[in-house]
């Protein structure tokens, strides 16, 4: 109890210290470790301008209450992230404890074997038991610790101890043995980084000799359940099921419902290990055959389901509990078996605290999605080139799967270096810039550069797969990398043009690759850098009054990609050279061109999109002062360079600084930009775009919402500009009903 006094004091006075040393604060980020100075004693540079915030400070915190965070323009929740939170099990220690060892919980009776000395009570518990387990185990997926939740168990900190009981220790091997294989392939993808907590054993008993014959101990098992169901089903056969096979309880009324209600939880716990192992057979062979496993694995999670009403109304032990959202048993009842608190003192890097376990219910939708998203991994054909791999991570995200499914979806793409674990990084890759097949024998593929490029490939697979705060991150590091390569690789390409004299046939090859290549190095990294900036939106790291510089970032971004996937789209083949054609021609003037492909096309439309969006909001700042960049600690540019800072150092695109972004907007009118109608025109894009991607449900989806922000962004720009300046009362706010970057203005009166 000492322990824990000390360390809330620590927490709180720490606490203390920081609320009394945010009294003063400066625009340039100096801080001050002296309570509430006067600003005119504090030592500055030429630069420093103070302002004193403890006001604002003394307001805010009467008005806070616990749990609650301020979220100012520049300070939310992900820049807060590193802030302590009291009481909260994953950041603040305590210890509460019922028992100090597992024998001591072993010899108060806690996890007795038997569970009951009633044969129906024994099976009631077991079934608690299983259902308890799959709560632990969705909750230990979301990221808390094992030593917290699964292995909160009892039975499996002391797996000799249920040897005697058959049921019991079959669905504890298997349990353990399912917990091996998802660290396993969480840990060889290093997703695990995500969720510090997750693979972090804690010295407890995750493996036992002959843990590896699960299967074969669970299909023993499962037969013999089947047959005494099959057995009780016929009256004329209930005599005889009693005498050869024993039942799972006395009530041979209640046989039936209790066979099924522990073979459905069985069948789930085999087909789930199946399709874990399915998912880890080199190059996708195991598919298909995972695909079959997940639908049996949603079935029985259905029969789970239906279970519900047999076990609440035949609870005939314990503690029951009314219905509720946060039982975690399908009968209602506490489990045998359990103590939240047991490893506090067994495992120092596991935070003392009790969690809040998933309820039963909850984590049987957990896995119900878990399983639909594994589905959606193994539907995905693995001859699928790296561009449509990409396009496909893109759209996986959006269902927001969890660590698990995207730790199964890395480990499908990337396998020994490889694609799909068979296809060499540098044949991809010539594949992907469209370099002529000749070029692919070459001995420059053992370059250090491409190597290196080989390598930032699989990189990219890799980081595509975590969650949007780490991919959003990464890949802003990653830029610079690809940046970087290009030159190096232009130098060494031209090293080995110049060292390595060829015939005429040759250099024409090698020119070809050396372009093409160039070229697709270049589109990647303009790729990367607009998802970077889409995932802000994602994670809610723009203000409306920031909106207008990202989506001129946006629009040159766009810009340059359609730029390279045109060049690559034109020169791979001889049908897409178009003849007489100048460099310099807009990429705005080709949209209208037919030889255009359908993806430079949809480009062209975020292009319009981007562009109107950026000219509206300027124009709204312009003419009606709304939108603008304020505060007192941090001015537009300041702002500018906090979310650009990543393509600004790696120069992308060259020459684009915040003083480009000021000329472009400065002067931006409404009457100018009605007549340009540049949401009009990506409305035409989208619908005459319907017909090229009638086969692609993903694309007609984003084609709808492209033209419903298009429509609606078209109509608030037409209202503003004729009422604006005759109606004050008009506001204007935008809102992401329609698309998951792309704002909708919605115009009302206040």
């Amino acid at each position: 109890m000492e322990d824990n006094n000390n360390n809330n004091n620590n927490n709180n006075n720490n606490n203390n210290n920081n609320n009394n040393n945010n009294g003063v604060d400066s625009i340039n980020e100096q801080r001050t470790h002296a309570p509430l100075l006067n600003p005119t004693t504090i030592p500055s540079g030429d630069q420093t301008v103070w302002a004193d915030v403890s006001s604002l400070l003394v307001s805010a915190s009467s008005d806070l209450q616990d749990g609650e965070l301020i979220c100012g323009e520049n300070f939310n929740l992900f820049a807060a992230m590193s802030a302590l939170e009291i009481m909260d099990p994953k950041m603040d220690s305590g210890i509460v404890c019922k028992y100090y060892s597992v024998d001591e919980a072993i010899e108060d009776g806690a996890a007795p074997v038997p569970l009951s000395m009633n044969k129906t009570v024994d099976v009631h518990c077991i079934i608690d038991v299983m259902d308890h387990l799959l709560a632990c185990e969705a909750t230990w997926h979301k990221g808390h610790s094992l030593a917290q939740t699964i292995f909160s168990c009892i039975y499996l900190l002391r797996p000799d101890r249920t040897s005697s009981h058959a049921l019991l220790s079959s669905y504890c091997t298997v349990v353990r043995a399912t917990c091996n294989a998802v660290i396993s392939v969480v840990s060889d993808t290093r997703t695990h980084e995500e969720e510090d907590l997750f693979t972090i054993t804690s010295g407890l008993p995750l493996k036992k000799d002959g843990d590896e014959k699960c299967l074969s101990m669970l299909n023993v098992l499962e037969e013999t359940v089947t047959r005494q169901l099959h057995a009780c089903k016929s009256p004329s056969h209930k005599k005889k099921s009693i005498e050869d096979i024993e039942p799972l309880q006395t009530n041979l009324d209640l046989e039936e419902r209790y066979c099924k209600s522990v073979l459905c939880r069985l069948r789930f716990r085999k087909h789930f290990y199946h399709v874990l192992v399915c998912l880890r057979r080199a190059q996708g062979r195991g598919l298909d055959l995972a695909r079959k496993h997940i639908a049996s694995c949603l079935t029985e999670l259905n029969n789970i389901l239906k279970t519900e009403g047999f076990l609440r109304s035949n609870r005939k032990y314990g503690m029951c509990e009314n219905a509720t959202e946060d039982i975690t048993t399908a009968s209602g009842c506490q489990p045998v078996g359990f103590d939240s608190t047991l490893n506090t003192r067994l495992s120092a890097p596991t935070p003392p605290r009790a969690i809040k376990l998933f309820s039963w219910k909850k984590a049987v939708e957990y896995f119900e999605k878990l399983l639909r998203d594994l589905d959606v991994v193994c539907s995905h054909p693995t001859d699928s080139s790296f561009e449509g791999v990409l396009r496909f991570v893109v759209e996986f995200q959006k269902l927001q799967p969890d660590l698990v499914a995207r730790s199964h979806l890395q480990l499908l793409l990337v396998q020994d270096g490889k694609f799909y674990g068979r296809d060499s990084m540098f044949t991809v890759i010539c594949k992907a810039a469209a370099v002529p097949e000749m070029t692919k024998n070459l001995d420059i593929q053992k370059n250090e550069s491409f190597v290196h490029l080989g390598q930032l490939a699989i990189t990219l697979l890799k980081i595509l797969c975590t969650n949007a705060a780490w991919q959003r991150r990464q890949l802003g590091k990653v830029l610079q990398d690809w940046r970087i390569l290009h030159m190096q690789l232009e130098l060494a390409l031209r090293k080995e043009f110049e060292e390595n004299p060829v015939t005429s046939i040759d250099e024409n090859l090698f020119l070809k690759m050396y372009n093409h290549i160039l070229n697709w190095i270049e589109e990647q990294t303009y790729w990367i850098a607009f998802r970077f900036l889409i995932l802000g939106f994602e994670l809610e790291l723009y203000s409306p009054s920031e909106y207008c510089m990202v989506y001129w970032y946006i629009y040159i971004i766009l810009i340059k990609l359609a730029e390279k996937l045109h060049l690559r789209m034109t020169t791979s083949s001889e049908t897409g050279k178009r003849k007489g054609k100048k460099k310099k021609d807009s990429m705005k003037d080709l949209s209208k061109d037919p030889s255009i492909t359908p993806g430079v096309l949809l480009l062209h439309c975020h292009i319009y999109l981007a562009e109107g969006l950026t000219l509206m909001i300027a124009a709204l700042r312009n003419e009606h002062g709304v939108f603008q960049c304020r505060g007192p600690f941090n001015t537009e540019q300041e702002r500018f360079i906090q979310h650009f800072e990543h393509l600004q150092k790696a120069c992308i695109p060259d020459h684009v600084s915040y003083y480009s972004f000021r000329d472009y907007t400065d002067h931006a009118q409404f009457d100018t930009l009605v007549m340009c109608n540049y949401f009009k025109e990506a409305q035409r894009i989208a619908k005459e775009l319907r017909s090229s991607f009638s086969n692609d449900t993903n694309k007609l989806a984003e084609l709808r919402h492209l033209e419903l922000v298009a429509e609606h962004n078209g109509i608030a720009l037409n209202l503003v500009s004729r009422l604006g300046s005759l109606d004050p009362s008009l506001k204007v706010s935008f809102e992401f009903n329609h698309h998951s970057h792309f704002a909708t203005a919605v115009v009302k009166r206040s």
